[in-house]
């Protein structure tokens, strides 16, 4: 969604503020169906005896023209006389419940919401049940609000789009760099959201943005104007993997189209990417809408159509339920009168967004009534839950290095800790963007007060670090402590949305502030970063008088005490980067309009993106991340030849597959899946829990499809100290052992693949069941 938006939402939002356009957030009891309404409680719509298209069919059937033109914008206006009151589509909840959308309140009755880190902090923990749990806390305090009239039902969240390039402000709000991660991310999360009640939604999701949307101002070029010009192989490997996953795996409700165009065409008017894909491939049981005026900007700012009534008609047409923004209330029905668009085409996409409604049972009466109906403010910031942000921010933040070791500190040893830079003492920059009010706060600074004496020294006015006033009084305190803990990196002054980043270096003069302070510390230093996107800190990785560095993402309302227990040893740190972490130089020849994920042999000295197709050197990589103890893998079992069966017709004469790639649409893949058991040792001195995580390299290193390795399998373990584990991974063979042709065909190469399990290498062998005819 837009926080700087197009003219024709700012002038939306200016009617708000003068009371013409009524935006009051509150949640309705009931929304509809009022049991004390004689007249509609009666009405087929209503009767949760029958089945949601028969009551959708029945309401639409009751509607003017008008009034449906008026459901189909995120601030639908009511119907009085069919007893439904107004509705606020637009609520957020990226990591908790959100007041970024003003369909949510806080206030006396719901002062705050539980705070989790943000997602690419989340990301790193490799944790799916740990993901749907936070689903699952998130949608409760988002039914409690809405039972006290302060929230909606509808959540614009998450965000899956792939973290393609390093500089992009939003990437904090993602799951990394890999679609497979990303699309497990957004299944889980979802799944947690929206509950496990057969068709009934506890609320609804949305995945967004689709597709291709990854830049949001760089060197001028904005998201209003870009148009992404995408491979069908990069579409297809890369971009909708996690939309695929969203929607078939996490049955999400919505999918949210893009401010870009891709290939020329807006996405939100295009029919091959909502209609075809979304909801005729992949089965979305859901509504599809716009981000927030994407219809007025293709119509505004990338003059895609002559007149806004067609603009209004493209957009339904090609599959879009709903606009955030008055858009489509204000030309739909203009649309239709001129023959632009039929009546017909303007029921489609209520049936799609009254049926959401239904399921979350906005047409049952009293909410009391439903499964969580009882939810209230005591649902809202309890301990629990406080607890739960603490172990995802615990499971997330990812140790990058340890010489010595010197980490963890000891409390005996490390009495006097000074605590410097501009991110010790901070509260809203750990919950990064979309976030909400928090139930509270433990900065950095309160959660190693826990350990030890503080000496603490900003050194710097702010992350801009503008200049080294402060340096003075910083370093004096280093002299003085046993040990030195430097809080640095970025905030949303220089990574968010509607701001890209200019390069990827510690802003101003921090990285001066960081070796000053290590050179002058008496004890062991230790540097602790915030920030969504990866940093060039090469000039600390190299630095022996910086003997450790944690890099925490933002790590949500509890993220100081997070920090400060594995600084200490309290918690043994476990969390991997899901992004990688290149040099400054990478970024030489990498403009972000280029949307290739390949190296380009077009464009001189193109490096492509990350790591499954990048090959130069990186700060740290995908993947990477320490802990206090040691974990050996060891393969118990595993598969050396597989046989994937092919459908195609009988012929007499031998074939010999051992060299092609078949297509996925060509094999029988059902659960065709390898399974493996991997032992995990822990032959260190402290339990641990370990993220295994498994990646694929297809036959003759990826050749022709450009491919490095790819990430097929990840779990979490808990090993005590001097204990074994046994893990079972299943990779499904055509899901996670497939390529993708420059034609966006998926294939599964036939022949030997490398699976890599940290230092483990195996071969399997993939080998084709049938002969047969099968064409290419």
């Amino acid at each position: 969604m837009a926080s700087t938006f197009s003219p024709l939402i700012t002038v939306f939002l200016f009617l708000i503020l003068l009371g013409v356009v009524r935006h009051t957030g509150e949640a309705r009891d009931p929304f509809a169906c009022d049991p004390k309404d004689s007249t509609a409680k009666n009405m087929p719509f209503c009767k949760v005896s029958l089945a949601i298209p028969e009551r959708v069919k029945d309401l639409i059937g009751r509607l003017t023209l008008q009034e449906k033109v008026n459901m189909l914008v995120n601030s639908a206006a009511a119907v009085p006389r069919l007893g439904i009151k107004g509705y606020e589509w637009w609520s957020e909840a990226l990591h908790g419940v959100s007041n970024v959308g003003p369909g949510t309140k806080f206030g006396p009755q719901f002062p705050g919401a539980t705070s989790f880190p943000q997602v690419i902090t989340t990301a790193a923990t490799f944790n799916v049940t740990l993901w749907e749990a936070i689903g699952r806390v998130v949608s409760d305090e988002a039914r409690a609000m809405y039972n006290g009239g302060t929230a909606g039902l509808t959540y614009w969240s998450p965000n899956v789009n792939i973290f393609r390039d390093p500089r992009w402000g939003r990437g904090q709000e993602t799951p990394g760099e890999d679609p497979v991660l990303a699309g497990r991310y957004a299944a889980s999360y979802v799944k947690g959201l929206q509950g496990t009640d057969g068709n009934r939604l506890k609320v609804a999701a949305c995945c967004k943005h689709f597709t291709a949307y990854d830049l949001d101002n760089w060197n001028g070029v904005d998201r209003f104007h870009f148009n992404a010009q995408v491979s069908k192989q990069d579409v297809e490997d890369t971009f909708d993997v996690p939309f695929r996953m969203c929607v078939m795996e996490g049955k999400v409700a919505s999918v949210m189209c893009s401010y870009n165009q891709v290939n020329g065409v807006p996405t939100c008017a295009d029919p091959n990417l909502l209609k075809r894909t979304v909801r005729g491939v992949w089965g979305l049981d859901g509504y599809i809408v716009a981000d927030c005026d994407s219809v007025g900007v293709f119509y505004s700012n990338q003059h895609y159509t002559s007149t806004p009534e067609a603009a209004a008609a493209d957009a339904i047409k090609a599959g879009l339920d709903l606009d955030c923004g008055p858009f489509l209330g204000l030309h739909t029905q203009d649309a239709v009168k001129k023959g632009l668009l039929s009546e017909a085409d303007v029921n489609g996409a209520l049936v799609n967004t009254l049926a959401v409604q239904m399921r979350l049972g906005m047409f049952d009466g009293e909410p009391s009534a439903h499964a969580y109906g009882n939810l209230g403010p005591r649902d809202v910031c309890k301990p629990a839950h406080k607890e739960l942000a603490l172990e995802a921010a615990r499971q997330g933040i990812v140790l990058l290095k340890n010489s010595g070791p010197n980490l963890p500190l000891s409390p005996q040893r490390h009495r006097t800790v000074a605590v410097i830079g501009p991110n010790s003492d901070v509260t809203v920059t750990m919950i990064g963007n979309y976030a909400g009010i928090a139930c509270g706060y433990t900065t950095p600074l309160q959660g190693i007060g826990r350990y030890a004496r503080i000496i603490h020294q900003r050194g710097c006015e702010n992350v801009a670090c503008a200049d080294d006033k402060d340096f003075g009084p910083a370093v004096d305190a280093a002299r003085q402590a046993d040990a030195t803990i430097l809080v640095m990196g970025l905030d949303q002054s220089i990574e968010a949305e509607t701001v890209d980043r200019v390069g990827l270096l510690l802003p101003g003069r921090q990285q001066d502030l960081v070796s000053k302070v290590a050179a002058s510390s008496r004890g062991p230093t230790i540097l602790v970063l915030m920030s969504g996107g990866p940093m060039d800190i090469t000039f600390a990785k190299n630095n022996n008088r910086v003997v450790g560095i944690l890099w925490a993402g933002y790590p949500g309302q509890e993220g100081g005490a997070a920090i400060a227990d594995i600084l200490f040893g309290t918690t043994n740190p476990g969390g991997k980067l899901p992004v990688t972490w290149y040099p400054q130089e990478y970024l030489k020849n990498l403009p972000m309009t280029n949307m290739a994920m390949r190296p380009s042999g077009s464009a001189a000295g193109y490096p492509g993106r990350t790591y499954r197709f990048y090959k130069g050197p990186v700060v740290y990589p995908f993947g990477h991340g320490l802990t206090y103890t040691h974990f050996v893998h060891t393969l118990a079992t595993a598969p050396t030849v597989v046989s994937v069966p092919l459908n195609g017709h009988r012929r007499t004469n031998s074939t010999n597959f051992s060299n092609k790639a078949i297509r996925v649409t060509h094999a029988r893949c059902g659960k065709l899946s390898i399974t493996l058991q991997v032992d995990v040792k822990n032959v260190g001195s402290k339990d641990g829990t370990h993220t295994l995580l498994v990646f694929s390299a297809p036959p003759a290193g990826g050749g022709q499809w450009g491919l490095q390795k790819q990430l097929v399998a990840f779990e979490k373990v808990h090993v005590p100290a001097k204990a074994q584990q046994r893990v079972r991974v299943n990779i499904h063979v055509c899901k996670l052992l497939s390529v993708v042709d420059r034609s966006g065909i998926r294939r599964i190469p036939m022949g030997d693949h490398s699976l890599h399990i940290g230092d483990v290498k195996h071969s399997v062998s993939l080998q084709a069941a049938t002969l047969g005819i099968i064409k290419s």
